[in-house]
């Protein structure tokens, strides 16, 4: 599920993409299952975007990131007999947990323990239903369990945003540490634990997956209980990369098509920072959630972990992104003083 050691020629530190993104949204906000089947349209027709190897039913990946789906959720608390609370006040972890038995019990224990350990309230598990016709047996044979932990603020939390910063931090130790427990207890050595999306607003569907099985493998997109007003889509094509599961796209706050090729020095110097970072909303909790990029991971990977830790910290979307990606300056005369500064 995840990638190779460094051996040889390889080193997963050269991880770049080169992809199709697409993007549908109702500008008036009206959530429906028809703007998912049209973004599942348009990933099938960026196909020719995605590379496809020796084994023509195994693609580099593609998924979907869609609006958070309140009413299939509540149709299965009620289901479990259970009470979801209201929109922004319950947060949804994608999980991709090891397929071992025994890992997967560690992954899990994990995450439920930093959700006690950070006093929210485990709702339960839900098995994300899934259709394997069509797959490839190297697909199959490199699939996670994929399994989705819905969680409930507790009441000390004051909003929304409060409560995003509180899952970031949970997600971030539960993943960090994952490595060490699973040393610890001798576990196989690819076992892996990732998590696609945790959120409140948000949901990330995706996987080893071609364009056009993503909408067939996750039967949630095809369920009308599924509302969405936007969907962003994208299909891989991964240059010096080997192909994953965790490395699909969307990642939780961007699609990227392209590479970043500073992307080395970029992480470097956040880790520089560290003894110099700080945030008044963030407090002590962003002492947990080192290392804020993980090792190991592919450049889109790292900047969505740059900008999710921005936004976190109070930058809207747009200055955090100008900050990551700042425009060209260089060159310019006529630039503005104030801006080049910028």
């Amino acid at each position: 599920m995840g990638l190779p050691e460094k051996q040889g020629l390889y080193d997963p530190r050269n991880e770049h993409d080169a992809c199709g993104v697409g993007f549908i949204a109702d500008i008036k906000g009206r959530k429906s299952n028809d703007i998912i089947r049209q973004g599942l349209q348009i990933l099938v027709n960026l196909d020719h975007r995605g590379a496809v190897g020796a084994d023509p039913l195994m693609g580099d990946g593609a998924g979907c990131l869609i609006q958070m789906p309140d009413k299939l959720l509540r149709h299965w608390a009620e289901s479990q007999g259970k009470t979801l609370p209201a929109p922004g006040r319950y947060a949804v972890a994608m999980c991709f947990l090891p397929q071992d038995e025994a890992s997967r019990a560690v992954a899990i224990q994990s995450i439920e323990g930093y959700m006690t350990a950070e006093r929210q309230t485990l709702l339960g598990w839900r098995d994300v239903p899934t259709t394997l016709d069509g797959l490839g047996k190297a697909v199959i044979a490199s699939m996670p369990v994929i399994r989705q932990a819905i969680i409930a603020a507790s009441d000390s939390i004051k909003d929304q945003d409060a409560f995003e910063r509180k899952i970031l931090t949970i997600r971030k130790q539960a993943l960090n540490k994952f490595r060490e427990l699973a040393a610890a207890k001798g576990l196989p050595t690819d076992a892996d634990l990732y998590m696609p999306s945790f959120s409140t607003r948000t949901v990330v569907y995706k996987g080893l997956l071609l364009a056009g099985q993503v909408g067939s493998f996750y039967d949630d997109l095809r369920n009308p209980l599924t509302e969405s007003a936007l969907a962003l889509v994208h299909q891989r094509f991964s240059t010096n990369t080997f192909p994953s599961w965790k490395l699909a796209h969307p990642y939780r706050f961007l699609a990227h098509n392209g590479e970043i090729n500073t992307v080395r020095g970029n992480v470097n110097w956040m880790y520089a920072r560290r003894g110099s970072m700080s945030s008044p909303l963030l407090g002590p909790d962003l002492d947990k959630m080192w290392p804020l990029i993980p090792h190991g991971q592919s450049d889109t990977a790292c900047i969505d972990n740059a900008l999710e830790i921005l936004v976190a910290g109070g930058y809207s979307l747009s200055h955090a992104m100008m900050m990551l990606i700042p425009e060209a300056w260089a060159g310019n005369p006529l630039m503005d003083p104030e801006r080049r500064a910028f």
